[in-house]
């Protein structure tokens, strides 16, 4: 029985994609590695098809053709077979001692008859410009090794969000809620996360840093620049984000504040875009976004109006603006992620 399924999407990743792929071998066989090749044009499939070779009980690689990030995903989770599942960045890693702990939990869970429904642990942001790295843990959001609900969740903190490199959800979950990623889309990690979590009932949180994310690379998709290319893809995914559940029917009132705050997350990475780019068009998107909440559910938008940022990333006039572009600057560095 394959315990974890880690799917490792790649689009000519020849270049670091063996270290991935290396980091999660470091688990035994009790782990299953699908590689998923998505169309790419230089090494990938040969390197994915050598370690398929080479542990043909644990390596799959599936070639395809390229679909983006999300058809990947969605690739990886219709051929898992672990109980749980994973997604590991082609260009990321993880941390061979974090990784060993979490197996062990996760065996032990199933032993004893506990039917987690999400794993979390904590990411590392490597940054390759600075040299330097920022750990997000949830230490003062959740409990710490043990089983809990929604309930038992304190104040979530800027930073600490839950995010794809965080989470672990059991396979058979993600199939229930019907999980399926935009194709040639990118930031569809939010979709991953949030679309889920009203399934959940129990969790585990682990205070190990499993999840080493590199960021600092030009060409990553994280980069502002290239975000600010792709706002489009951002606001289709914000969008799917808007459409998944309505917030107003969740009865578990810490999951409803959470997803509210996840949604206005978005709403304002949106936003603040928009805002920086400065055009007449860009404006427009703007407003269209937030009209498009309103008109989907006008309660909803009201509920994402009364979070911190909610109001104020609809400001019109000019110094409104420079606050908001201003504000989410500060934000980025608060996190770590520049």
């Amino acid at each position: 029985m394959k315990i974890l399924t880690v799917a490792i999407p790649c689009y000519n990743s020849a270049e670091y994609m063996g270290h991935a792929i290396e980091s999660v071998l470091k688990a035994g066989d009790e782990v299953e590695i699908i590689v998923v090749d998505d169309g790419s044009v230089d090494d990938t499939k040969k390197i994915g098809e050598e370690y398929e070779n080479r542990y043909p009980d644990i390596v799959r690689c599936i070639s395809k053709e390229n679909g983006g990030h999300g058809s990947a995903v969605n690739t990886g989770l219709r051929h898992a077979q672990g109980l749980y599942y994973k997604v590991l960045d082609s260009d990321d890693w993880f941390d061979e001692d974090s990784l060993k702990h979490i197996m062990q939990v996760i065996k032990r869970n199933i032993l004893s008859g506990e039917d987690i429904d999400m794993y979390i642990a904590n990411y590392v942001y490597e940054n390759q410009n600075t040299g330097k790295e920022k750990v997000i843990n949830y230490r003062s959001a959740m409990p710490v090794e043990r089983v809990f609900e929604w309930s038992d969740l304190k104040r979530f903190k800027v930073s600490q969000n839950i995010l794809m490199h965080s989470v672990i959800y059991r396979t058979e979950l993600l199939r229930e809620c019907n999980l399926k990623l935009p194709l040639h889309t990118f930031y569809v990690d939010n979709v991953f996360v949030y679309q889920p979590l009203p399934y959940v009932k129990k969790m585990y949180y682990m205070d190990v840093d499993l999840y080493r994310y590199y960021i600092g690379r030009a060409d990553q998709s994280v980069n502002e620049e290239i975000m600010m290319r792709r706002i489009d893809q951002q606001l289709l995914v914000t969008r799917i984000m808007i459409d998944a559940h309505d917030l107003t029917l969740i009865k578990e009132e810490k999951l409803r504040k959470y997803m509210t705050k996840y949604l206005t997350m978005m709403m304002t990475i949106s936003s603040a875009f928009l805002v920086k780019e400065n055009t007449e068009e860009s404006l427009r998107k703007r407003e269209m976004l937030w009209n498009y909440l309103r008109d989907a559910n006008p309660e909803m938008a009201d509920m994402v109006n009364h979070c911190l940022l909610g109001r104020p990333m609809q400001m019109k006039s000019a110094a409104g603006r420079k606050v908001i572009v201003c504000g989410y600057a500060l934000s980025r560095r608060f996190i770590g992620f520049s």
